[in-house]
């Protein structure tokens, strides 16, 4: 199993079996104000959102009018409660994910995926820039119907308009999160949580964009 290339994805047999306790964290938005676990307001929504390292994707959530919360964490893989240290190896299946707690009214579901696709690059399989395993996989994972449809549609559309750029075809998994792994978002410890607000000088790799979103072809 230590031979496994990173990219590589685990099977459920092979993954590390991790813990039954939960890491420990602030549970207060360290930007917010709000808290990083529900239950949410009333008409709330949940999407995870996978694009990388997950410091800089949760700061460009937590600066988007309308989200009401983000957390980061692992998900779509088997270990239970990973450590960032196992994580980091590839065998816990799970990839750096953010959770983005949202208002429908105030901001919709498009703006939220434009932002998904604008600041990663979805066609580099496992990997963003140097950061290379399936922990940094591309991922959308929906907690509704709807967010699913939208979130197919979106890679379908941005699909055709990065082909027409000359980039290649979109790796990005997507799915509903109740089928990604074990279905559990974990929490990643204190010190990632808001981490780009703590470390304002810290690393990041997202905000280039290959192709805009809105410049994408609507059929």
């Amino acid at each position: 199993m230590f031979s496994r290339r990173k990219t590589e994805m685990v099977t459920e047999a092979e993954a590390l079996p991790g813990r039954d306790e939960a890491l420990a964290f602030d549970p207060t938005h360290v930007v917010l104000g709000t808290p990083l676990v529900g239950p949410w307001p009333e008409g709330h929504e949940v999407i995870h959102v996978a694009m990388g390292c997950f410091w800089g994707a949760e700061r460009i959530y937590w600066q988007t009018p309308g989200v009401h919360s983000t957390a980061v964490g692992y998900m779509g893989g088997w270990t239970r409660n990973p450590t960032y240290e196992e994580t980091c190896t590839s065998l816990t299946g799970h990839t750096e994910t953010v959770q983005v707690v949202y208002d429908p009214s105030a901001v919709d579901i498009e703006t939220l995926l434009g932002a998904f696709w604008e600041n990663h690059d979805p066609t580099t399989l496992n990997r963003q820039g140097n950061d290379i395993g399936t922990q940094y996989r591309s991922a959308i994972f929906a907690s509704t119907p709807a967010q699913l449809e939208a979130a197919l549609a979106s890679a379908e559309r941005y699909g055709r308009a990065l082909d027409a750029a000359g980039y290649g075809a979109i790796t990005t998994q997507i799915c509903s999160g109740s089928e990604a792994g074990d279905g559990v978002f974990y929490f990643a410890e204190d010190y990632h949580q808001g981490y780009l607000h703590k470390n304002p000088r810290g690393y990041c790799n997202h905000g280039f964009c290959q192709v805009g979103y809105g410049l994408s072809p609507a059929d």
